[in-house]
C-alpha cells in the first residue's frame, strides 16, 4: 500500500464529519430523546457526564475509523495492471463506507443483544454508524 495516495486532509474532514452527523442524529429533533429513554438517561445524567472524556475519545476513534477507511480506499499504482487510472471516487467511497457501516452495525447489534438493549436503540446506534461511515467514505472517495 502506498501511503502517499491517502489524502490526509480528507481523512481528517471525514473523521470530523461523524461529529456533525452525531450532533444531528442524537439531537432531540431526531433520535436524542428515544436514545436517552432507551438508555435510561435523564437530562441530569447527560449534564453530569464528562464531556471532555466522551468527546475526546470519540474524536480519536472517529479519526481511527476514517484513517482505516482511507487505507482501504487508497489506490496504489503498484496494484495496477494495464490502465492505472485511480478507481476510487465518490460512489466507491460511499459504497465502501456503507459496507463498513454494515460491519459496525452488526457488531453494535451483537453487543446490544447480549446487553438486552431494545431494538429501537440498536437501530438508532447501528444506523448512525452506517450513515456516518458512508459519509466518511464519500468524503474520502470524492476528495482524491
Amino acid at each position: 500500500m502506498d501511503m502517499g495516495t491517502i489524502n490526509w486532509l480528507a481523512v481528517l474532514v471525514a473523521g470530523i464529519s461523524s461529529f456533525v452527523i452525531g450532533g444531528i442524529w442524537y439531537s432531540p429533533a431526531l433520535f436524542g430523546n428515544a436514545w436517552m429513554k432507551d438508555n435510561g438517561f435523564t437530562e441530569d445524567d447527560i449534564k453530569k457526564s464528562n464531556k471532555g472524556k466522551i468527546f475526546g475519545w470519540t474524536f480519536i476513534f472517529s479519526l481511527l475509523m476514517a484513517f482505516n477507511l482511507g487505507m482501504f480506499l487508497a489506490d496504489s499504482p503498484a496494484e495496477c495492471t494495464g490502465n492505472c487510472a485511480q478507481h476510487t471516487d465518490l460512489v466507491w467511497g460511499a459504497t465502501a463506507g456503507f459496507l463498513a457501516g454494515i460491519w459496525t452495525f452488526c457488531a453494535i447489534a451483537i453487543h446490544s443483544l447480549f446487553e438486552q438493549k431494545p431494538w429501537r436503540l440498536i437501530l438508532i446506534n447501528g444506523f448512525y454508524s452506517v450513515v456516518s461511515l458512508a459519509l466518511m467514505g464519500a468524503i474520502i472517495g470524492a476528495w482524491r
